[in-house]
């Protein structure tokens, strides 16, 4: 699934902090090796090739909708108002959709097309450097250890996206422990110690503590033991709930008091099937927290695939990955040209 840059971080167990080091609120950090990256693979890998079938089967529904625009044998106003339509439909948004139509309209012009399917092809280039800016590997290993905080709404995939993230760190050599700060919910804990569990990694937890407790925990403990990761699961909730966002708040500047710098990361997972309400819970929880990347699940079989259009015009945080189904290696790096053929091919 990734490809890490073949670099050993050099960490042992229970050797880089004493253990009555771990209580101080702000210390030095001490030297890090060079991180390591989660970067795209090419699409010419066996397992790329069969990760864009899934892909395109399940964009099929979004893409359907605007491939049938290029069926004609004109290009005219009718063209571009189908495609106005298609776009809007699949939940692109009415910024990114105009942006489209505008550079699209001067690509055929200047390439001089005259076919309804050249036109596709020029889309499928407009569309690709619209999502560009969304295209961002993942680096590990710029903090010893990386933390990460990972939130979301309730039913988003947040707990088996960790589990998933995981699961291709613990593989690639990286000794991550996890934070169940998500304490009143059993199931939650149960599920991300399933995960721990399977990968062979530890975890914090407690039930009915304060999530912001688990979590500095977690992160001492991850300093004392060595870890190169610490994952902070959070409870889903809703951007209106202000009561729990100010809990995201607190987790945040905790995280801040365990080990200076950090959370290294901010993890937004969304549910690509909610369309533009994906859109509404980037830009609130990136208010709000100050997002450094998203997890974009749930994309197989939905008609609203246009939304990273959306995103990518309006709020682009960063894609780290994307998912299609169940399945371990369902998730995905984000490639923003992958993205655009397998949409609109």
């Amino acid at each position: 699934m990734f490809q890490y840059l073949k670099k050993k971080l050099g960490f042992g167990a229970d050797e880089s902090v004493p253990e009555a080091q771990t209580q101080a609120t702000a210390q030095t950090p001490t030297a890090t090796p060079d991180p390591i990256t989660v970067a795209t693979p090419t699409a010419v890998e066996p397992t790329r090739k069969s990760w864009m079938d899934k892909l395109r089967n399940g964009l099929r529904k979004t893409g359907s909708s605007i491939a049938q625009v290029f069926t004609g044998t004109q290009i005219d106003d009718a063209l571009y108002e189908e495609l106005e339509a298609a776009l809007l439909m699949a939940d692109a948004g009415v910024r990114a959709t105009e942006f489209l139509l505008e550079d699209l309209k001067r690509r055929v012009k200047e390439a001089r097309a005259t076919e309804p399917q050249a036109v596709r092809g020029l889309l499928i280039e407009a569309l690709s450097d619209l999502l560009a800016p969304l295209e961002k590997p993942l680096a590990v290993g710029n903090a010893t250890p990386t933390v990460m905080m990972v939130v979301g709404v309730n039913g988003a995939g947040k707990t088996t996206s960790i589990g998933k993230l995981t699961r291709h760190l613990a593989e690639n050599e990286q000794k991550v422990l996890l934070a169940a700060a998500d304490t009143f919910r059993a199931a939650a804990r149960e599920q991300l110690g399933a995960w721990a569990d399977r990968t062979s990694v530890e975890i914090v937890a407690q039930e009915g503590g304060d999530p912001s407790a688990v979590t500095f925990d977690a992160v001492t403990a991850g300093r004392a033991r060595g870890c190169d990761v610490v994952i902070a699961d959070t409870a889903g909730r809703l951007p209106t709930q202000l009561h729990l966002m100010e809990e995201l708040k607190k987790i945040k500047r905790v995280i801040g008091k365990a080990q200076v710098g950090a959370p290294h990361e901010v993890l937004l997972v969304v549910d690509g099937n909610t369309g533009q309400n994906a859109l509404s819970q980037v830009k609130a929880f990136d208010d709000a927290l100050g997002l450094t990347g998203l997890i974009v699940t749930k994309l197989d079989g939905t008609a609203k695939g246009g939304v990273l259009a959306a995103i990518a015009r309006e709020r682009a945080v960063p894609v780290y990955f994307i998912g299609v189904g169940e399945k371990l290696e369902d998730l995905q790096t984000f490639s923003a040209r992958e993205f655009a053929q397998a949409l609109l091919e």
